[in-house]
Parts: C-alpha cells; structure tokens; sequence
C-alpha cells in the first residue's frame, strides 16, 4: 500500500510538472502574457528542467517559423570614434579596450562586405556605426548606400546608427530600409549602471519614431551585465508592448577594457531559459541568439536553435564568432534550414577553410603533426625525418 501511494505521489508530481510546460505553450500560443510567477519561475527556479523547457519553447517556435532558421552578417562600418560611456562596449569613450578605429568605410568595401553576406547565405546584412546618432548628412550618406546595395544584391538590410527622429527614419525606409536596430538592452530601471550619456526613454523614443512610420524595428538585450530577474522580465514585456519583430538576445562578452569586462553568473543552462523566456513571451517575433553564444553556451550552442530560429554568423562588432562553415554545420546537423537563395550543402561547398576543432570534419581525416603529438621533440633542432 505504502509502495503504490509513493507511486501514485511521483505519477501525480510527474504529470503536474508537465502540466507547466503544456500551460507555457498554450498561454504563448494563444497570444496572452504569462503570469508574473511563471516568468520568474523560468528564470529562477530549481524545478524547471531544461529538456521540458526547450520542447515548450521549440513548440511555439516550429509554429510560427518552423525548421527555418534567418542567418544574420554584420558589418562595423565605423569603429570606435564615439562620444557615449556604454559600459559594455569596446566602442565607448570610457573603454580601453585594443580595438582598431577608423571612420565609416568606403562604399566600395562596403558592397563587397554586402556581397560576400549574400554569397555566404545571409538573409539580412546588417550595418553598424558607432556614435551618438547620425547627422542629417550621415542620414543621407546611409540612404544612398542602402539603396545601392539593394540595386545589386536581393537581401534584407537592417541599419544601427543610434539616436534617430522620425524624419531621419522616414529618410531610410524611403530609401529601402528594412529594419532599424535600437536596443534596450537592460531596464529602464537598470540602465543608469551601464550608461549616463543618454538615456533608457532617449532608446525607447528611437524605437518609438520608427514604429511610427512603419519601419520595423529590430531590438533587444544584453544578458549578464548584472541586472537582476526582474529586469529581463521587464525588457522582454516592453518589446511585447512595442512589438518589436526582431530580439536579438546578447550575452555579455567581458572584453579587456571596457568597464563592464566580467559577465554576472552565466550558464549554458541559464542562457537558455533566457532564450525560451523571450520565445514565450514574444512567441512570434525573430529571437536572435546574438553576441556571447559561442562562449556562453559552449556545448549546449546548438540547443539555442529550439527556441531562437536566428543567429549571427561570421562574428559580432569587434570580437570573432564562429566560422561560417562551422555555424552552418551546426544548423544542418540539427536538422533546421536557412532562408536563403541556397541550400546549405551549397554554401558549405563554397566554404574555403574549415575551423572544426574536431580531428574528422565529415569528408576527410584531419591528422596530428609532432607539435601536437610530441611539442618537445619538434623543438628540438635537427628535426627527425
């Protein structure tokens, strides 16, 4: 009797702890917001198992996008040179990190950036220069390229400038713009830890003006900066309310130099419950597992694919990613597709180098040399043949 009531007990824990997770999905499925709890259970609590956590969000997602997966290139088209304190940026005039500055590119090797974007299966290029926001002449300067661009290559452009009005974003959807990328980043409560040069409304005004006008925004997070549970809650229910398409999910990247060089407590484990977190409570929206995944996630990299269906290949701004051979491996292998002219085994053809760290890359055996099999005897002069 004791036995079947400690069965009876597991079976009825075992089918109300799975009764959470059905519930994540209906709620998200069914477009309402999920209950302040569950969000902060999600994040936070012990109960919540990964695997279960994953088919939830991957649920959701496989409805509104499937087994696609959107492949983002970004281009720094002017590095460093800028006034803002962005604790977490190598960019900021308050950082000393060892990065190479230069003023915006020329439009030559910028089309050509565009063209190996394209090339490489990307479906949005996306160009990045730093400073407060653009000037009417920067406006106009960026007009023109996107519209060159487009007149040579059929792929979705997004454009990160900083600060910009209405008028300013009128002038770029006029010239073909797709999307304008502002992120949150953290919480207006937050916000005053990691910037004081502009402001958390000055942000959301960006996002604001754009919307206004009809161009799409693209905007987002950075995980690990020390913000608190509450505070993602937050972002992610803002960018509900703005229905933002594209959230890109950054996990901090502690670069030598900038204020911010540490990452609060990140876990594989712990980014990915962001990631279904955001796939909740934005269920339709392009959630973009963005800067930090490759060395935040590690091993589990490739579970982000359940609930994000996004990602940046090539690296970010100033840090390397991932090869490009490696990132479309990975997307392959777990059985997604790309949205793009090609198919990936095409693209991996074109692949000239391959930077698996794995001794077998699929077509041929990669061998050992003496400076790995035997370091002090390939020092060692005259070398044995």
């Amino acid at each position: 009797m004791v036995v079947c009531d400690m069965f009876t007990s597991g079976m009825n824990k075992f089918f109300m702890d799975r009764t959470f997770y059905i519930n994540l999905v209906q709620t998200s499925l069914t477009g309402q917001v999920l209950p302040h709890e569950d969000c902060d259970k999600i994040l936070t609590s012990s109960e919540i198992e990964l695997l279960p956590l994953l088919d939830a969000a991957f649920q959701v997602r496989k409805t509104y996008t499937g087994m696609r997966v959107k492949v983002h290139v970004i281009n720094n088209i002017q590095n460093g040179l800028c006034p803002e304190d962005c604790h977490y940026c190598a960019q900021a005039r308050t950082s000393d990190a060892p990065i190479e500055k230069y003023p915006v590119k020329n439009d030559e090797e910028i089309l050509a950036e565009a063209k190996v974007a394209y090339e490489s299966g990307a479906y949005r290029y996306c160009m990045v220069s730093s400073g407060r926001g653009p000037s009417e002449r920067r406006i106009e300067y960026l007009a023109q390229l996107i519209k060159k661009i487009k007149s040579f290559y059929p792929i979705h452009i997004c454009v990160s400038a900083g600060l910009i009005d209405e008028d300013g974003a009128q002038k770029l959807k006029d010239a073909g713009l797709d999307r304008l990328n502002h992120n949150l980043n953290t919480s207006e409560r937050f916000y005053p830890k990691i910037c004081t040069t502009h402001t958390y409304q000055e942000r959301l005004n960006t996002l604001k003006a754009a919307n206004s006008i009809g161009l799409e925004i693209c905007s987002g997070i950075i995980v690990g900066m020390g913000e608190t549970h509450r505070d993602i809650i937050d972002v992610a229910v803002n960018l509900r309310e703005l229905k933002s398409p594209s959230i890109p999910v950054n996990f901090l990247i502690p670069i030598e130099g900038n204020v911010l060089n540490q990452h609060h407590g990140l876990t594989p484990e712990y980014c990915l419950r962001v990631l279904c977190f955001f796939r909740f409570l934005n269920p339709t929206a392009e959630i973009r597992v963005a800067a930090g995944r490759e060395g935040h996630l590690r091993g589990l990299e490739v579970m982000s694919l359940y609930p994000a269906n996004s990602l940046f290949m090539d690296g970010y701004l100033n840090t390397q990613g991932s090869s490009m051979a490696k990132t479309l491996r990975m997307i392959k292998d777990a059985g997604f597709t790309i949205d793009a002219d090609k198919t990936i085994d095409e693209l991996l053809k074109k692949t000239e180098t391959d930077e698996i760290a794995h001794g077998f890359d699929g077509t041929k055996v990669l061998m050992k040399g003496l400076n790995e099999l035997h370091p002090s005897l390939a020092n060692k002069q005259p070398a044995f043949k």
